[in-house]
């Protein structure tokens, strides 16, 4: 039997000073309640409680279990309190993970910003290191994770956060040197710089849009600005996403390529813990996310 159920029977005992007045106050029966205290006298190995026919008092180690119990009772109650509260305050430490190339660019900003408008919340936030099992953030500690592929997972929720344009371009003196590329499938015949985790391209929009592995690598690393670098150093094709690049692009730097094509954007998806409620810090920490992304859009480049 458990012994906080047993500890409770024998308080509103002590406090009634009778079995009938605890079963009253606890909607429960006289014999149960005796039973429980009965059970705890037990455990504990003395007598806690004097019966008599119309009262009961409590023998001396009553009286000092009875305080001990009062105390772990409260105790309980009062840190029960705190957590829930806690769980609906924007407080507390908030830890986060997300592939290295998403918390380098747009992600790092926003999260920033959130840092600075929450000084209550102490951001922990880590990139790379995540598993390729969707809900490894959370034994791993972490409150939330992201990803910019479609999960379907129901040991975690999910909320897509924004999207990210990507852009396929080179720089003006590569094209010079090796031709404006006029068709996707013309990519085979050009140098391209690859994300190691992104080898297949994917151009054009919906039935229309064509997957491309990239064979023809000259130079692959598993960051986008390694990649933004290279090509704007002139060694190949690259497929970029579009916010570190911007200035590239206005200044001539790099130049879009099959303008008319584009490329997807890619979705940025938050994934946290499941449950009913979702802690206070986490929702504030979504909504700032969501709000941040609308309100700094990535200009668009005439094309």
């Amino acid at each position: 039997m458990d012994r906080l159920l047993l500890m409770h029977s024998f308080i509103t005992v002590a406090q009634s000073g009778s079995f009938s007045g605890a079963a009253k106050r606890l909607g429960s029966s006289g014999s149960l309640v005796s039973r429980h205290v009965a059970e705890l006298e037990r455990r504990v190995g003395v007598r806690l409680v004097n019966r008599t026919a119309r009262s009961v008092s409590l023998t001396e180690p009553g009286l000092r279990y009875a305080e001990f119990a009062a105390r772990i009772l409260n105790e309980i109650e009062a840190e029960d309190a705190g957590i829930a509260q806690s769980h609906d305050r924007a407080e507390g430490t908030l830890s986060i993970i997300c592939p290295k190339w998403i918390g380098s660019l747009d992600l790092g900003d926003a999260i920033a910003a959130f840092s600075a408008a929450h000084p209550k919340i102490h951001v922990r936030f880590e990139l790379g290191g995540m598993s390729d099992r969707t809900y490894d953030f959370l034994d791993s500690g972490f409150d939330v994770a992201f990803h910019t592929r479609d999960l379907r997972d129901s040991s975690v929720r999910l909320k897509k956060v924004s999207s990210l344009p990507f852009v396929l371009c080179a720089s003006k003196a590569y094209v010079d040197e090796h031709g404006p590329l006029t068709h996707p499938n013309d990519l085979a015949a050009h140098h391209c710089l690859v994300h190691v985790n992104d080898p297949v391209w994917r151009i054009g929009h919906g039935h229309a849009s064509t997957l491309h592995k990239i064979r023809n690598i000259a130079f692959s690393s598993n960051s986008y600005i390694a990649l933004q670098k290279a090509a704007v150093h002139g060694r190949g094709i690259a497929l970029l996403p579009q916010r570190p690049v911007y200035d590239d692009l206005v200044s001539g730097a790099l130049q879009v390529l099959l303008p008319e094509l584009t490329v997807p954007d890619r979705p940025l998806y938050a994934i946290y813990g499941p449950g009913q409620a979702t802690p206070r810090k986490v929702s504030v920490f979504l909504n700032f996310l969501t709000d941040w992304f609308s309100l700094n859009p990535i200009p668009a480049i005439g094309r």
